[in-house]
């Protein structure tokens, strides 16, 4: 989705330092790449964004696919983040497919207020045509294998009743990395930077420190 789903968390995070939201190639308000990319792909291409426009090493927050992102980022360039922050990290390899996908999200969401369902649904549309190429290449993606690369202090945060981004599979992403803590926001599903950012910010501001 787009980094405007995200004001919340922004505005929560605001004085803590100079904070950056993006929109990944293809998604909200930026350009479609000629194809789709794949997460190390993207991952490339936000590095040499903070390479030139940030200039120093970042504290990254990914959300859901873009925790793939920044996954990638930690073990393709490890020059330009400080820490990291998985929030709602995909793709559990227990529900690599995209029925079960699908299911776990339309269950996690069934529960969201119309707000923040009308709000993902506008992000999917601009999303554009290729929205299931662009899924496919998130479950292409295995981050199991990349766990073990990521050198950057990294918080694993999920929302306690998140369906998408199981307890299980959060762990076992702390437990494969090798400086890696795990919290979780009460109360909360998949969707826990969108609707009421500010526990997970809290947790986020902590962890960052003074960065």
């Amino acid at each position: 989705m787009g980094r405007s789903v995200f004001a919340d968390l922004v505005a929560h995070l605001d004085g803590s330092g100079e904070v950056v939201a993006i929109d990944l190639p293809g998604y909200g308000e930026a350009p479609e790449p000629e194809r789709v990319l794949t997460m190390e792909r993207t991952a490339d291409l936000v590095a040499r964004f903070l390479t030139e426009s940030v200039r120093e090493p970042a504290v990254v927050i990914g959300h859901s696919m873009g925790a793939q992102v920044a996954l990638e980022l930690g073990a393709r360039h490890p020059g330009t983040v400080a820490k990291l922050v998985l929030v709602g990290p995909t793709v559990d390899p227990a529900a690599r497919t995209a029925p079960r996908q699908f299911a776990r999200l339309l269950r996690d969401i069934a529960v969201e207020s119309p707000r923040v369902i009308a709000r993902g649904a506008r992000e999917y549309v601009r999303a554009g045509p290729r929205l299931g190429a662009k899924f496919q290449a998130m479950l292409a993606h295995r981050p199991e294998d990349v766990l073990p690369r990521v050198a950057a202090p990294t918080l694993v945060l999920r929302g306690e009743d998140d369906l998408v981004a199981t307890r299980q599979w959060c762990l076992r992403i702390v437990a494969a990395m090798p400086d890696a803590r795990y919290s979780e926001v009460p109360d909360h599903g998949h969707e826990t930077m969108i609707r009421d950012a500010a526990p997970a910010a809290a947790l986020i501001r902590e962890f960052a420190g003074d960065r």
